[in-house]
């Protein structure tokens, strides 16, 4: 699908971040020093991990992992970074569900330690669907499962939406409403306005994602609904599984106050972007996994939601996901990676099917 290289996933020097962690950490726990500290090869282009044990008498929990704010300097995929608001989404899902998040241990404001805001929070074991190569190819654990596996995970990561947005109180997650006008979709749509006209500042504009915000405006919903909390990053990607079980949910730099089928969308259109990457080098894939009819459907019978607007939601998700993908070709382009073509168009991974989605025929294939 692409020849481009990976494109690097941080400018700090591991050394010296695990120097200064053992640092910090004995200011939090006295005695207390950082063991066995890695960098996993899998780190994100937004907010780095790092892996470690806590190496005292009496430690909180045993294996941490830290989630720490992108480099300001590092042509940073998204425009800010709040911590402490994703340290304390997860604290109040934690505490408000039985939806299983790492329990979080520490939250440092301050980006004198590590040069930028950071929190601490158990490590939980277990494996993770991967991104690369896609769980959809050959050879991944979940591409190798029995179909009555997957189809286990599946149920289990539905079901995981579902109690997230039924048990999470609202008048607790105010905190996480947009700001603007309208009501929680349309702050949604305009923050992601805002964050699209950011990406392109100063380079080219994407015709085809303007094309996609001025598609969502004529489906756009009649009735949004209430909002919930939703995760907003809401994939299995993200999730760590003890066997086909969640055991962690993971990454909640996104979440927001917004209609259900946001979450809903994204889970079923980021399985069909990897299954297309996966369709398009000339493997299978996995074509009935996280079918979309089936997944609207189970949400439905555990939450009395029938999902409603998801044609408008994921053109949404795709939509969304490819300011990201031209954020992060135009992050590559700064570090001499790959060279901008006259189509800024065709720096989105998934322009083909985001282009259906706009045209409507999608779904129909």
């Amino acid at each position: 699908m692409t020849t481009a290289p990976r494109p690097r996933t941080s400018t700090r020097d591991p050394g010296e971040l695990i120097r200064r962690l053992t640092a910090w950490l004995a200011t939090r726990l006295p005695g207390a020093r950082a063991a066995g500290v890695t960098v996993p090869a899998s780190n994100g282009m937004s907010s780095e991990t790092l892996l470690f044990d806590i190496d005292h008498p009496e430690p909180p929990v045993r294996s941490c992992a830290l989630r720490l704010a992108a480099d300001p300097a590092a042509y940073t995929v998204f425009p800010e970074y709040d911590m402490a608001r994703q340290y304390r989404t997860m604290k109040l899902v934690g505490e408000r569900t039985d939806v299983p998040v790492p329990r979080v241990l520490w939250l440092e404001e301050d980006p004198g330690p590590l040069g930028a805001p950071f929190f601490v929070m158990e490590r939980v074991a277990g494996r993770v669907p991967p991104d690369v190569m896609p769980y959809t190819y050959d050879g991944s654990w979940l591409h190798a499962a029995s179909d009555a596996e997957r189809a286990h995970l599946e149920a289990a990561t539905v079901e995981l939406l579902a109690r997230l947005h039924d048990q999470v109180p609202l008048s607790e997650a105010g905190f996480l409403a947009l700001p603007g006008q309208g009501d929680a979709l349309r702050r949604h749509v305009t923050a992601q306005r805002a964050y699209y006209a950011w990406v392109v500042d100063g380079l080219a504009r994407s015709p085809l994602i303007e094309a996609a915000f001025d598609r969502l405006e004529r489906l756009w919903p009649q009735d949004p609904g209430e909002p919930v909390l939703t995760w907003g990053d809401a994939r299995i990607g993200n999730v760590v599984y003890d066997g086909f079980e969640p055991a962690a949910v993971l990454d909640w730099e996104m979440a927001a106050l917004a209609p259900r089928e946001v979450d809903l969308a994204w889970t079923i259109y980021l399985h069909r972007f990897f299954h297309d990457l996966t369709a398009g080098s000339g493997q299978r894939g996995l074509p009935g996994f996280l079918r979309r009819d089936r997944v609207e459907a189970r949400y439905a019978r555990l939450t009395g939601h029938t999902p409603r607007d998801m044609d408008f939601h994921t053109l949404y998700a795709a939509l969304r996901h490819a300011i990201v993908m031209l954020r992060i070709a135009y992050r590559q382009a700064y570090f001499g990676e790959v060279a901008v073509p006259a189509d800024p168009d065709t720096l989105i991974l998934h322009h083909g099917s985001l282009r259906a989605m706009v045209q409507g025929t999608y779904w129909q294939g």
